[in-house]
């Protein structure tokens, strides 16, 4: 595992979201300044960028956006160029990326700013290449117990089948994507868009829409008691040897 061959990789990363659900820390704070450990998440996410020769990166901020400049500046301390795009109002996922789209340059990985990541990042963009696709979305598998059971009667009303709190598995979006400049025409200016409008829209008008599948980890930090879970998995993976958190 090492740097891609592109060294000229561009990342797009989006961290313009008001972070309703983590209220209220993120009245203080935008999301990705919350701290896993002792570091923001955005943070973690431009050294796991770094690790595969990602320097170039676009920050697409919006509500408090002014902490993040702040905070990481030019990049120069973490051996980044880091350069801003603001919006001057949430538009969504796709909208927000929408507002780089002045300071994307071709070839491009885009991540939201409240993920967590750790996957062979060589591996995706080798895929999107091969397939000479518009955009590539990166899938992990993901498995949970449902809180209630399910039950299953036949058409006169008889109970057949008692499912108490099955498990169910699937590939899940973790909110990364390789993309190439041109996906982003696909995408209303200056309009509340979201990713899936965008992967939609683009497939209607035959793009060429991929997904990879891919193992490593994730975490999804949305709300107040997945923040507590990343923190708790942070301190245990330090016990434990390790450097970032796992799921």
């Amino acid at each position: 595992m090492g740097p891609l061959k592109d060294n000229k990789l561009q990342a797009v990363i989006l961290a313009g979201g008001l972070g309703t659900r983590l209220r209220p820390y993120t009245f203080l704070l935008p999301k990705p300044m919350l701290p896993v450990g002792p570091k923001p998440i955005m943070e973690h996410i431009l050294e796991w960028l770094k690790k595969w020769g990602v320097t170039d990166v676009v920050v697409s901020t919006g509500y408090l956006g002014k902490m993040l400049q702040e905070y990481f500046g030019s990049g120069e301390e973490w051996g980044m160029n880091i350069t801003y795009a603001t919006s001057p109002r949430p538009l969504g996922t796709a909208g927000q990326l929408k507002a780089a789209e002045p300071k994307v340059r071709g070839r491009f990985v885009c991540i939201y700013g409240d993920q967590l990541l750790d996957f062979d990042l060589g591996e995706a963009v080798d895929f999107h290449l091969k397939k000479k696709a518009a955009a590539t979305m990166v899938l992990m598998k993901y498995s949970t117990e449902l809180k209630y059971g399910f039950m299953e009667t036949d058409g006169d009303g008889r109970l057949v089948e008692w499912r108490e709190k099955p498990t169910i598995s699937g590939y899940i979006n973790v909110g990364c994507y390789v993309m190439e400049k041109e996906f982003l025409k696909y995408i209303a200016s200056g309009k509340v868009y979201e990713m899936n409008d965008a992967f939609k829209e683009a497939g209607s008008k035959g793009a060429r829409i991929y997904a990879v599948k891919v193992e490593g980890s994730f975490m999804d930090i949305g709300d107040r008691k997945s923040f507590k879970e990343a923190n708790d998995l942070y301190t245990k993976d330090l016990q434990d040897g390790g450097t970032r958190p796992r799921r």
